[in-house]
Formats: structure tokens, sequence, C-alpha cells
């Protein structure tokens, strides 16, 4: 932990989810002077939470957000670039039904209602083949094939779907591992000189001489202590007007709107490798995702949730409802037996006053208020897939602030790890096999999935299973565990089982708390360690 009395930061930021890692990463990288607290773990709250996708958005041309949809769509393959690793194509199977009928309110829906009432509400395919046109063009693509028709009868696609689907339009998008992305740009802040404090809470900062005098706690201890910076970043996610209001106390007219996005995880659901794109009868979508070998995630769903302070949960209303949703395109009926998991986020999306929150605008807007002397940065809304951008476009606003910084470099330059091409991710895995032979099929693609090129570094000079040391379950080794505590600023068995992996879902009770106890027993020792 940095000293109270060293010389002040450049930049303080406020929170670790993605915003405020990749703005870390960026400011770090041209030299800044950073420090970036979280009250929790890193992507402790939306940013663990998504669909997990890199992608452009294609119902957001519903609402004419084209300039959104091209930047996103311009990122992905950006992002696939530098993070082959945790980030990989896929292709989007979009059923389509001549005798579909919606109830949509988007601006589209409500122009075809009073174009051509005859539609009834109903997306007809020219329009649909007219927004993946737009898809496949507006951003650019080197990586990823454009859209195609597909016939579903007899093939794949079409077999887990409810035989009235005859035809499909399929499209690319990009997976993301999004926990991951955060720790990884909080890595490589932290490799170009930031100070990344986890579990430390930012409860005041006011302006003193020209400066930002920051109070902060550290959860676990309770210790309070003190620092000073240039200028603050406020990327609290939902709490960005808690942070604005209750701890920097500035005036400030904008806000967020706090809309809670949910998703269910059940057993496999088919066998290809391919995502669903289905549209519902109220004009919105729900995705349907191959997820972790074994299961399949759906979602999401947008609902009102007014109050950051109070933790998102799927309601057992939400649950049905993208239960009902798939069940009208999977001939075999899902049901609540089949839910082996729930998760919810709230999305921290700009209040642009939209009637719904499904029409809310997920583009991003930021602020800097520097009337009362030293500057800060409030950042509301954002996606996952214009992080970088988001990035960028912040120190657009904060380098005049630090003259003589260096522009713009993210673009291009890999993660940790990351540095391999696209499409080489099995043949990583093949070498992680033969250069470690006793690693399950199962266990190398983990590893490689999680950690890419470092995979080498955690198995360094292992040459059986049992010099990886203690097995806590399903692969997992304490050779991997302490890594993760020393490299990656996981400190419980639930921030290494939901959020650097997904090992939760196959652990047992028993098991996760043999984790916790060899993780807390790690920590007394280093503590014992560093007292002597």
């Amino acid at each position: 932990m940095p000293n109270d009395q060293e010389k002040p930061y450049d930049l303080f930021i406020i929170g670790g989810g993605i915003n405020g890692c990749g703005i870390a990463r960026d400011a770090a990288g041209r030299g800044l002077h950073v420090a970036l607290a979280e009250m929790n773990d890193l992507a402790s709250a939306t940013s663990s939470a998504s669909t997990k996708l890199f992608h452009g958005g294609l119902r957001y041309l519903e609402y004419f957000e084209i300039n959104l949809v091209k930047h996103a769509l311009a990122e992905r393959e950006v992002l696939l670039k530098a993070m082959p690793h945790i980030s990989w194509p896929m292709r989007f199977v979009l059923p389509y039904h001549r005798d579909m009928r919606f109830e949509g309110s988007t601006p589209t829906s409500r122009i075809l209602n009073t174009v051509m009432p005859w539609m009834k509400g109903r997306r007809p395919a020219w329009l649909i083949r007219f927004g993946l046109f737009l898809y496949d063009n507006l951003g650019g693509r080197d990586i990823l094939p454009g859209t195609k028709t597909l016939d579903l009868r007899g093939g794949p696609e079409g077999a887990p779907l409810v035989k009235k689907f005859e035809k499909a339009f399929e499209y690319s998008d990009c997976w993301v591992e999004d926990s991951r992305l955060v720790v990884l740009n909080a890595r490589d802040a932290a490799a170009r000189g930031a100070s990344v404090m986890v579990r430390t809470k930012v409860v005041s900062a006011a302006r003193v001489d020209d400066l930002w005098e920051v109070s902060l706690q550290d959860v676990t201890t309770g210790q309070m202590r003190k620092l000073r910076a240039r200028m603050l970043v406020n990327a609290g996610g939902p709490w960005v007007g808690d942070i604005i209001q209750q701890k920097v106390r500035i005036n400030s007219t904008e806000g967020v709107r706090l809309v809670r996005g949910s998703h269910i995880v059940t057993r496999k659901l088919y066998d290809h490798d391919k995502c669903y794109f289905f549209q519902g009868m109220d004009g919105r979508i729900i995705f349907a995702i191959p997820y972790e070998t074994d299961f399949t995630l759906i979602g999401t769903t947008d609902a009102e949730h007014p109050d950051p302070s109070v933790s998102p949960e799927c309601t057992p209303q939400e649950r049905d409802y993208l239960i009902d949703f798939a069940n009208q395109y999977f001939d075999h009926d899902i049901s609540r037996d089949d839910v082996v998991w729930t998760y919810s986020g709230v999305r921290p999306l700009y209040d642009d006053g939209a009637s719904s929150a499904t029409a809310a605008t997920r583009d991003y807007t930021l602020k800097v208020d520097e009337a009362g002397g030293a500057p800060i940065l409030n950042v509301f809304g954002g996606k996952i897939t214009t992080y970088r951008k988001l990035a960028e476009d912040a120190m657009e606003r904060i380098v005049p602030f630090f003259p003589g910084t260096s522009g713009h470099w993210t673009a291009g330059v890999p993660l940790p790890g990351g540095d391999f091409a696209v499409g080489d991710f099995d043949t990583l895995v093949a070498r992680l096999r033969d250069d470690f032979p006793f690693l399950s099929h199962f266990c190398a693609r983990r590893l490689v999935r999680a950690y890419g090129t470092e995979s080498w570094d955690i198995m360094a000079g292992a040459q059986k299973v049992e010099e990886l040391g203690e097995h806590f379950g399903h692969g997992l080794r304490a050779r991997e565990v302490l890594w993760l505590m020393t490299h990656e600023y996981a400190q419980t068995a639930e921030d290494i089982l939901w959020r650097r992996n997904k090992l939760g879902l196959r652990m047992s009770p028993q098991e996760v708390s043999v984790l916790d106890d060899f993780m807390q027993a790690h920590r007394l020792k280093e503590g014992s360690d560093a007292a002597q």
C-alpha cells in the first residue's frame, strides 16, 4: 500500500469495474501516476454480471443508436485480437417465422405500425435483413464472417427448436469472460505503475489546496488513511450518483438510471456451439448461449432497480419470464428444476429520460466538474464492448489537466496472456498438454481460456500433478490458487470460483469451505511473516 506522505497521485479512480480498470490501464500506460480503489473485489458488481458478449447491439438499431452500434461493432475485432484467450468469435442464430407478432414500443415498431398497420407489430424479414446488413457493414470486419440464411430443417441449429421455425439468420459477435477482462486490465495497469487497492472503500473526498484529499478505509481491518490526487475519476457504476452526492458532495444534475438485468443458467440444452437470439412477443429479445461446456446461459431482463444499496437478485418472476420466453422456441420445455444458477447485475445507464428501461440509452456520458478547484470526471453508463473507447474518451478529458501526456496506445496491445493469434487457441491447448501430459483436456482448455500464455508460468517446472499442490476439485489446485492470490487480487473462495473462473457451478459446499480455509490460512501466514 502506498505511503500517505508520498507525492500526490495524478489520478485517483473510484471503482474497480471495467470502466475504472480500463481508465487506470490507459492512464498508467501514458505515464500518469495512478491509484484505484475498489470497495469489494474487482468486478464484484455489474462487470461480472453481464451477458458476457462483445457485441454491437443489434436491437439498438431499432432505437436509432447508430453511432453506438457502429463504435461497438468496430471494437469487437480490436478487443478480440488483444485477448484471444478470454474472448472468441461466436455465431448467433436468429430464428424467424412469418407469423411472429410483437407488441414492441421501439421507434421502428411505432413507424411500422403507422406506415404499415397490417404488420401489427411484426418485424418483417426484410427489416431483419436490412438490420443485419447494417450490422455487417457499419463497423467493418476482418475476422468475423458475415450474415447468412440458414435452413433449420435437418440442421443442428434447428434440432432443439420448435418445428415451426424452418428459417433463421446467422450473424457474428464475440464472447468475453467479463470478470477476467476486468482483472486483466487491473493487472496491466499495475504492471505499468498503477496502485490497485481492493476491499478499500472511499469514505469521503474533499478539495484541499487544489488537490483532492481522499479518505480511505480498509474494509477488512477497518484501518483509515488519506491520499491526495490532482484529479478524481468517479467510475462507481451503480454508485456513481451516491459518490457525487455523499462522498465528494458536488452539485450535479446528471444521474443514472439503474436497470437490473437477470440471467438463468440451465443444464446444457443443445449440442452445438452457437448462440440463439430469440425475439419475444413483447418486443424484447433474449440470448441462449453455450456456457462453461455443460450449461446454457439465458438472459437478460430489463427491470428498474431504484436503490444501488440493494443487492440485485434474479426474482422468481424474472426467472419464470426467461423460462417462458425460451420455451416459446425450444422444443423441450425448460422447468424451474433445470435452473442451476441465477445471477443479476445493475446496469448504470445514463438517465436520458427514456420512457422505459429497455429504451434507455446504453451509450456513455462523461462529465468533468472543476468548478470548485481540483477536477473530477464522472462516468455515466457504458457497455462492456466499448470500455476501451470509453477509456480513450475519458483520457481526452483528462489529458488537458496534464500537459505533455502521450496519446492513444491501447488498440492492439494484448492483455496479460493474450499474446497469441486469434486462431491459435487449440494449438496452445495441445502444446500445454504436450508440455504437461498429466493435465486432462478439460483442465488444459480451462487454463488456456483463463490465462492464455501465462498458463506456462503457473505450471512452470511441474512434472507430475502432485507437484501442483492440494486439489480442491475439478482440476483447481493450490498452485493456481496461490497464483490468483498473488497476481490477481483474489482473497476469498468466492473471488476465485465466481469471478476468476466459474468453477462455482461445479464445486460442492464442502469443497468451497476447504478452499476458503486454505486461503484464509495462507493470508494469516503471510500476515505473520510480514510482521516478523
